[in-house]
């Protein structure tokens, strides 16, 4: 499938307005999300990594891996994918531009880079270094020629930084003078941070992510002028605790209760044939 219309239709999804782009793992979820009617998805590292028995991090799943996986969800729907690239896999700026020429290759729409090292004694990127990588990624996507859409992370609150409403803000406006299309910073909950975040680097768009409930909605967030808002992990962790719920009260009560409420294997069934018909 030509990538061209839907990398040009994720372009547009950032023009005005606020939509939700949620974070499937597997082709099954992605095609119930397309159902749901949203316009793009986004993968989600954890949600991959817990699927293979592998935490999230760089160093524990291979780049072929990733690539395989964000490889399978762009050929799930007809959807634009965003990739959660983590860190470029890789230190240098060198080899985060090759990787992320790979990425491209996969027929993605976006992709995104952070900027936390993997390191506990030295979380973050020095800032100086952080740039050269977004500029490496920015340069290896143009050099492409597609229109991919470039997300550069702070993850301040992530790592704990001292002030991370502040450094997180101070990275992102480096980051919009590096190249980057979308910036975001996971974390900031108060409506008062989100709208300082969104005001720091406007015109361009900010993503936020609401992994757990806030009592924030979407129209909450795009009155705040949050263009962009992903899930990450919060679906998969859903699933997964259904299953943990399940599992444990047959293994240390002996009971079944777990299944409680779950949706039927006809339904689930059903969905699946006429999705299947659908794209025959």
């Amino acid at each position: 499938m030509n990538p061209a219309p839907r990398r040009a239709a994720f372009r547009a999804l950032h023009e005005s307005g606020c939509f939700v782009i949620p974070n499937p793992w597997d082709a099954g979820t992605a095609r119930y999300l397309r159902h749901l009617g949203f316009k793009a998805l986004a993968t989600t590292s954890s949600g991959f990594s817990f699927s293979r028995a592998l935490p999230d991090t760089d160093w524990a799943v291979p780049l072929d891996m990733a690539l395989g996986h964000i490889a399978e969800m762009v050929a799930a729907t007809e959807l634009p994918v965003s990739a959660d690239f983590e860190s470029g896999y890789a230190h240098d700026p060198e080899g985060v531009a090759a990787n992320v020429t790979r990425c491209v290759a996969t027929g993605v729409a976006g992709l995104s880079i952070e900027d936390a090292t993997g390191d506990p004694s030295k979380p973050l990127y020095d800032l100086d270094h952080a740039v050269e990588r977004i500029r490496a990624a920015r340069a290896a996507i143009d050099a492409t020629g597609a229109d991919v859409m470039l997300t550069a992370r702070a993850e301040c609150y992530l790592v704990g930084h001292p002030e991370p409403l502040p450094e997180s803000i101070r990275r992102l406006q480096a980051y919009a003078e590096a190249g980057a299309d979308v910036l975001y910073t996971p974390g900031p909950r108060k409506r008062d941070d989100i709208r300082a975040v969104v005001e720091a680097v406007a015109p361009k768009p900010v993503n936020i992510i609401m992994s757990s409930n806030t009592g924030l909605t979407v129209d909450d967030l795009a009155g705040l002028g949050v263009r962009r808002i992903s899930v990450g992990s919060g679906l998969a962790r859903a699933a997964w605790t259904g299953f943990i719920r399940a599992a444990t009260g047959i293994a240390t009560e002996g009971r079944f209760g777990g299944f409680d409420g779950t949706v039927s294997f006809g339904d689930l069934n059903a969905f699946f044939r006429r999705d299947l018909e659908e794209r025959s």
